[in-house]
């Protein structure tokens, strides 16, 4: 998971440079480390890589981080195959809809368990559909005589 860090963190020595990426009004992202407009793609890449950064509203300088992650699961839910269920949703919106912040806090922990059991799950699934096709694979290797 990114590093989030204010703007007014300076790296030390022992830490590493949080990577900086500007969004202009236009919508554009700026990545002021390869001095290029970059994508959602290319921010989940550096996800997926575990690489530091912040996204950083350009003029206002607020932290859009958040949204961005927000913005890049919505697309991914909506482009492939989903990692949450509607139950999942509907109850992360419940989450959300308790009228007392500190119920919330003291949630966080529990949701995060609720979150990463599911996350889980689906690893599970998606590792025995592997499974399943690379034998039916092997199967029809067989049965064509590529394989022995």
């Amino acid at each position: 998971m990114p590093r989030h860090a204010s703007r007014a963190e300076s790296p030390t020595p022992t830490s590493p440079q949080v990577r900086v990426i500007k969004k202009y009004p236009n919508r554009r992202l700026y990545d002021t480390l390869t001095s290029s407009y970059i994508t959602l793609a290319d921010i989940k890449k550096l996800v997926m890589s575990g690489e530091s950064f912040n996204v950083v509203d350009a003029k206002s300088q607020e932290d859009l981080t958040r949204s961005i992650l927000l913005q890049i699961i919505l697309e991914e839910e909506l482009g492939g195959v989903p990692v949450f269920s509607e139950t999942a949703l509907a109850n992360i919106i419940r989450f959300y809809g308790h009228a007392s912040q500190g119920f919330n806090q003291a949630q966080t922990p529990a949701m995060l368990d609720i979150v990463g059991n599911y996350v889980d799950q689906s690893r599970q699934v998606m590792t025995q559909m592997q499974e399943q096709m690379q034998r039916q694979t092997d199967q029809m290797l067989l049965a064509m005589g590529l394989k022995r």
